[in-house]
């Protein structure tokens, strides 16, 4: 039998432990190389490698069964949708767990990875040294990566203009009028927080979403069935029903009816904004147009008119 081939694994988050995992169940040779000093990736707040965008409220948005990995369930103490701080003290566990830690090497970041003509990996890290490798495999993720919008918008804004990811907790919007743009779920969160923390806070939304509670009749709303063996028009109306029974049309909540239907984009979960909209402390506008100094100038043609209640 040939020998087995050396792996380099790039990211000690959530993808590259199970990665590593999978290595070592093989007895596949390995080395793991992390920025950090160490586990977790996205999940640790405050990450010492700067490329974190956990903000001190974050909580995951799936549940806690639909997260957990099948060979090592989360602990029953936490709760369904559990806090940044448990999910990094899950992924540090299942290292130790599983004995990887051996394997990684932290506060190490790999510059260059080139392919040799004869196949092998030739991974130049920021120590000076160059390793040999058969396979290089990436899981350096990619919410380190802040996106803005393309193309920017045009003009310049005087205040604070920051990006989801250098969010960190809510006192910075203190006594300020905060504009949020985006339906996601980070987008959500933080211009929940902005409502809570500023003197107002507006959502400006480039497209509608679905928006849905995390809990519907007291069970987390991605633990109800959706059995693969149905077809996808089936598990479609019964996400449908389910979001119509649970939150009603989207739009009542002042928000752009979506231009898709449920389940052909990625729904938003959040209970905290659709109280803070029903109660009148969050102002849904349309996207932006331009930056104009101290304000930002929004669209007002027609068609985005009609789509927001009381626009």
């Amino acid at each position: 039998m040939s020998a087995l081939p050396s792996v380099c694994l790039i990211g000690a988050g959530s993808s590259g432990i199970t990665v590593a995992k999978g290595l070592k169940e093989r007895g596949i040779p390995f080395d793991c190389f992390d920025k950090s000093d160490r586990i977790g990736g996205n999940w640790v707040f405050g990450n010492k490698n700067g490329m974190s965008a956990a903000y001190e409220t974050l909580h995951i948005n799936t549940s806690r069964e639909r997260m957990e990995y099948s060979d090592y369930p989360m602990p029953k103490s936490y709760p369904d949708f559990p806090h940044h701080s448990h999910i990094a003290e899950y992924f540090d566990d299942y290292v130790d767990h599983f004995g990887l830690r051996e394997h990684i090497r932290f506060q190490t970041c790999v510059r260059r990875a080139s392919k040799a003509e004869d196949g092998t990996w030739l991974v130049e890290l920021d120590t000076g040294e160059q390793c040999s490798y058969d396979a290089l495999a990436v899981a350096n993720g990619h919410h380190w990566d802040a996106r803005w919008p393309e193309p920017a918008f045009p003009g310049s804004f005087d205040g604070v203009e920051m990006h989801a990811h250098d969010f960190r907790d809510g006192s910075i919007f203190e006594g300020k009028r905060v504009l949020v743009l985006g339906m996601g779920n980070s987008a959500m969160d933080i211009v929940a927080e902005a409502s809570i923390w500023g003197e107002k806070a507006f959502l400006a939304a480039r497209r509608g979403a679905y928006v849905l509670p995390k809990y519907v009749l007291g069970r987390p709303v991605d633990q109800y069935p959706a059995d693969p063996r149905l077809p996808w028009a089936v598990r479609q109306k019964f996400l449908q029903a389910l979001v119509k029974f649970s939150v009603g049309d989207i739009e009542n909540y002042g928000l752009p009816k979506p231009d898709h239907r449920m389940g052909e984009a990625h729904p938003t979960l959040s209970d905290s904004v659709l109280s803070r909209l029903a109660h009148g402390e969050i102002t849904v506008k349309p996207n932006i147009e331009a930056l104009e100094g101290d304000s930002v100038r929004l669209r007002q043609d027609e068609a985005v008119r009609r789509s927001y209640l009381g626009y």
